[in-house]
């Protein structure tokens, strides 16, 4: 044999030596501890990867949440642009004593005061429900009945 051949099969056998070594010492493990210390960290592990899984889960909400909120406000901000621009603008290009601006104009005019109108209108029917008694549920009377 030759000088390669003979340091590679030593080195074959101190690997073997070191494995069987190795062996040994296991072997004085109780297999049931090294399953147990298993099984406990890989419930730990999972527990870590449930938290994070649930915290991740709330942020990708919160973003979606928020990104789905910016769309709807651009898109109504857009369309409300839109109409109302092309509305004033149609409204200037047109004469002043043309009847379509003037029923532009009046027409804003009587939306503005119909908003305002309803506005008032709800603040003045919340303030008079709550100074009223409050209405006693049906299930309510149903038992003072009974108890009397």
């Amino acid at each position: 044999m030759s000088d390669v051949d003979e340091t590679a099969l030593q080195e074959q056998q101190d690997e073997v030596e070191e494995m069987s070594s190795e062996a040994k010492v296991a072997s004085g493990v109780n297999p049931l501890s090294v399953l147990g210390e298993a099984l406990e960290s890989a419930a730990e592990t999972f527990g870590e990867a449930t938290s994070n899984a649930s915290a991740s889960a709330k942020a990708a909400a919160r973003y979606v949440q928020a990104t789905v909120g910016t769309g709807v406000y651009k898109t109504a901000y857009g369309i409300s642009y839109g109409v109302v621009f092309s509305a004033v603008f149609l409204n200037e290009f047109l004469p002043e004593a043309n009847s379509l601006r003037r029923g532009f104009e009046e027409g804003a005019e009587a939306a503005l005061q119909a908003a305002a109108t309803r506005r008032t209108r709800t603040a003045t029917s919340s303030k008079k429900r709550s100074a009223l008694p409050k209405k006693k549920s049906s299930s309510t009377k149903q038992h003072e009945k009974l108890s009397a």
